[in-house]
């Protein structure tokens, strides 16, 4: 059974959540602090953290920046600060998806079961060969899953590290939103959300960070395509 841990501090929320994983048929426990949330995980060792940003004691930022230091579990930010630079302070910190509040429950399982379906799936394609693609200076490391450009180590979030992939799979092919929302989020409906754009553009930053190089560019109207 896979455990969900709700780092959350409105009770509403979090029994509301709970309660609707639950029957879902997940072991869900609930921390209403950042300090104990980070306890439970590193005792536990769930599955998933839904995290909400506003938290007492410490940020849900500061929680996702200090299990990052031991751990890629999947995160998903539950927050109410929806604007751009809100969502991609918390993306950047290491966090692999968010929910602006107040979200629809089907949304969230949605998520939920995207991110777990893309983990059953890496792990069963594991292989003892390497699988490596590069484009430009450019090489992704499907085995350890590791990014280099020129030899140097870049850091992403799984989700970067997918979206990633879906383009150095598919250089110089326009590829649309929802596309990308099928190959990466796992879901088949347009989320409403510029998610796909947020990723795309902290992609672009990190694979071109000190350099002239453009590898990822928008075709207005259509998506995004990697190319020299």
């Amino acid at each position: 059974m896979k455990k969900i841990l709700i780092i959350e501090d409105d009770p509403h929320v979090c029994a509301f959540v709970k309660k609707g994983l639950s029957e879902e048929g997940f072991d869900v426990e609930v921390a209403h602090d950042g300090i104990v949330g980070i306890e439970l995980f590193s005792k536990n060792r769930h599955h998933l953290i839904l995290l909400d940003i506003m938290l007492p004691s410490i940020s849900g930022l500061e929680v996702c920046s200090k299990i990052r230091e031991f751990s890629q579990v999947p995160i998903i930010l539950l927050t109410a600060l929806g604007t751009a630079e809100n969502v991609a302070l918390g993306l950047n910190t290491g966090a692999d998806d968010y929910l602006v509040k107040p979200f629809k429950f089907i949304e969230l399982t949605a998520r939920v079961k995207s991110i777990f379906r893309r983990a059953d799936s890496s792990a069963g394609n594991e292989s003892t060969d390497e699988v490596i693609f590069r484009f430009s200076t450019i090489e992704l490391n499907d085995t350890t899953k590791t990014v280099k450009r020129d030899d140097e180590e870049i850091s992403l979030t799984s989700t970067e590290f997918k979206l990633l992939r879906m383009f150095m799979k598919n250089p110089r092919r326009v590829l649309t939103r929802m596309e990308m929302l099928e190959e990466v989020w796992g879901v088949d409906f347009d989320l409403g959300t510029n998610v796909v754009d947020v990723y795309v553009n902290y992609l672009r930053r990190k694979l071109t960070a000190g350099t002239d190089l453009k590898l990822i560019h928008t075709i207005i109207g259509m998506g995004y395509v990697l190319k020299e």
